[in-house]
């Protein structure tokens, strides 16, 4: 399944201003998030991205950077922009959507992503372990999946932040997503649902549309930076790593 791997970069957040040029060990965030979705082999690369400095560092390092209009209200909808202006789009049988902010993503996980769309699901995700504590962090996204019987791939039944006492088949989500192209195309044509809008989670309006997310296990996937302090965490993991090797 040949995969567009898609790179949501933004300089103007607020939790994190300028974090995709933020550096990890002396390499930029964004660039160390690119290099592993090319290390997957599932397919082409780009960097989706409004700013100049994250266009010229990945075309200075030889990879695909595509300028998109700033004011999108979120990342699929800058995917969006960037797959709908590829000359060969219709080459590729999935969209993946990866996070800016995952510089230790194992490439294997990409392909992982993919599973769901080859069960017949037209959107897939990640799913991955959950600690007693994280399951009471409202930062942290959580998913309860059905497993139709199967540990392969299962069906997402709700997401949410805010803890409600859950545990069966709960698990923390990983905001990476693929799409079958039309899937793409017919999710950001939807307006925002009202579940969307009070839980500030986009997957939702999936969901209260009908549609199905298909959902992947992936142990232990490492944080994503949400903060300085998730940076500086990750630079000693990756100092550590590189002591061990």
């Amino acid at each position: 399944m040949k995969s567009a791997i898609i790179i949501p970069a933004r300089m103007a957040s607020k939790r994190f201003p300028n974090k995709p040029m933020a550096k990890i060990a002396g390499i930029p965030m964004i660039e160390r998030v690119w290099r592993q979705g090319i290390k997957s082999k599932i397919g082409d690369v780009f960097v989706a991205c409004c700013e100049n400095e994250v266009f010229d560092l990945i075309s200075s390092k030889g990879g695909k950077a595509i300028m998109t209009d700033p004011n999108h209200p979120s990342g699929t909808d800058r995917i969006f922009e960037a797959y709908s202006s590829l000359e060969n789009k219709n080459d590729y049988e999935s969209v993946i959507n990866l996070q800016g902010d995952m510089p230790l993503i194992d490439p294997l996980v990409l392909e992982s992503v993919n599973e769901p769309l080859m069960h017949g699901y037209v959107i897939g995700t990640i799913a991955t372990d959950i600690s007693s504590k994280e399951r009471e962090n409202s930062n942290i996204t959580k998913v309860k999946i059905n497993w139709n019987n199967t540990q392969s791939v299962g069906e997402s039944i709700d997401f949410y932040k805010e803890s409600n006492n859950q545990v069966e088949n709960i698990y923390q989500h990983v905001g990476i997503y693929s799409f079958k192209p039309d899937a793409l195309h017919n999710f950001v044509s939807m307006q925002p649902s009202n579940n969307e809008i009070t839980k500030k989670l986009e997957q939702l309006r999936a969901l209260d549309a009908g549609i199905k997310i298909g959902i992947t296990y992936v142990e232990n996937i490492p944080i994503s930076v949400d903060a300085l302090e998730d940076l500086m965490l990750i630079e000693k993991i990756i100092k550590n790593n590189n002591e061990a090797n």
